[in-house]
C-alpha cells in the first residue's frame, strides 16, 4: 500500500485536497478517479509518471476525502457538468493553462466533458470505457438486463430506503461494486478500507445520490451548471488527441473495438483494450495505464 500525501487549494465552490507529484515545470496530467473509489486509485501511477518527467495532479473529487464545499448553501450536486467544471476550476487555482486530463468512471466523466467544453484547455484525454458524457434525455431507454444488473445501485439511490443504505453501509455498498466491476481483481481489506476512508466526508451521500438520480433524470441539475448541462445535451464531439481503453475483465462494461463510440471522437484517437483489467483500471493495470498517457504524446504531434 501506498499512501498519498496531499495538499490544498481553494476554486470558487471547493477546497479541493490532492496529491502531487514530478516537477513543478513538468507537462501537467490530472488523474481523476471514479466512484467509490478515490486517489489511491493511481498510487501506482503518478509514480511512474512523476519519474518521466510529468507534474502529476491527483485531485479527491467534490463529496470525497478531504475535499470540501466553501458554502453550506451551495447545492451538493454530482452531475456531469459540475464535475467537468471542478476540473477546469482547479486548473486555474494551478495556474495551468493547459493539462492532459485522464481517468475512469466518474473521473472519466469529467474528462470527457472539461474536453469537450473547453478543448483549449485539454492536451490529450485518456478515459476508460470511451465516451462518458451522459445523454440524459435517453435515460428511460434500458439496456439489456444482465447490464442492467450489474447497475443495481442506480436504481436503489434512487429511493429513501437507497439513502438510508448509502448512509449507513459506505463501505459495504462500494465492496459489492468493487467485487462487480473488477471479478478479477484480487484486492485486499486494506485497499478497501483506504478507499473507505474517503466515503466519510460529510457531503459523500448528498454528492452521490445526486449523481445517479440527475443522470436517470430523477433530480433538476444546479442553476451553477445550466448552461454546460445543456450544452451537452448535444453530446458535443471531443476534438483533442484521445485514448480510450477497455479493460477485458470489467464486470459492467464489457471490453469493445472502440467502433461503437468513434463517431463522438473528432480527432485523433487510439483504443486499446487491457488484457484481465476491470473497471479501477490505473489500479488494476498501472503500468498500462501510465503507457497510455504516454501515447497521448504521439497523438499531439500529429494532430
Amino acid at each position: 500500500m501506498t499512501e498519498l500525501p496531499t495538499q490544498r487549494i481553494l476554486t470558487s465552490t471547493l477546497d479541493v485536497a490532492y496529491h502531487e507529484a514530478g516537477p513543478a515545470t513538468g507537462p501537467a496530467v490530472i488523474l481523476l478517479h471514479g466512484f467509490p473509489y478515490d486517489v489511491h486509485s493511481y498510487a501506482g501511477v503518478a509514480p511512474l509518471l512523476a519519474e518521466a518527467g510529468h507534474r502529476v495532479i491527483v485531485p479527491y473529487l467534490r463529496g470525497h476525502g478531504p475535499t470540501r464545499f466553501l458554502r453550506p448553501d451551495e447545492p451538493r450536486t454530482g452531475q456531469q457538468a459540475a464535475l467537468g467544471a471542478d476540473v477546469i476550476e482547479l486548473m486555474d487555482a494551478l495556474s495551468l493553462p493547459t493539462a492532459v486530463l485522464a481517468g475512469y468512471d466518474w473521473g472519466g466523466r469529467a474528462a470527457c466533458v472539461a474536453a469537450a467544453l473547453h478543448p483549449d484547455r485539454v492536451e490529450g484525454l485518456l478515459t476508460v470505457n470511451g465516451y462518458l458524457i451522459q445523454d440524459i434525455a435517453a435515460a428511460a431507454n434500458p439496456l439489456d438486463p444482465a447490464r442492467e444488473a450489474g447497475f443495481w445501485y442506480f436504481f436503489y439511490f434512487l429511493t429513501d430506503r437507497g439513502h438510508a443504505g448509502l448512509l449507513g453501509h459506505r463501505r459495504e455498498i462500494a465492496e459489492v461494486i468493487w467485487r462487480r466491476n473488477s471479478p478479477k481483481w484480487s484486492f485486499t481489506t486494506a485497499d478497501l478500507d483506504r478507499a473507505a476512508a474517503a466515503f466519510d466526508n460529510p457531503d459523500y451521500v448528498d454528492v452521490v445520490l445526486h449523481s445517479y438520480r440527475h443522470r436517470l433524470g430523477a433530480a433538476p441539475g444546479a442553476p451553477r451548471y445550466a448552461a454546460p448541462e445543456a450544452a451537452l445535451t448535444r453530446t458535443p464531439p471531443i476534438t483533442v488527441p484521445t485514448v480510450t481503453l477497455d479493460g477485458t475483465a470489467d464486470g459492467n462494461f464489457p471490453a469493445t473495438n472502440g467502433l461503437e463510440d468513434a463517431h463522438h471522437f473528432t480527432g485523433p484517437r487510439i483504443h486499446r483494450q487491457v488484457h484481465d483489467a476491470g473497471h479501477n483500471l490505473p489500479q488494476e493495470a498501472p503500468e498500462q495505464f501510465a503507457d497510455a498517457v504516454h501515447e497521448l504524446a504521439s497523438l499531439t504531434v500529429t494532430a
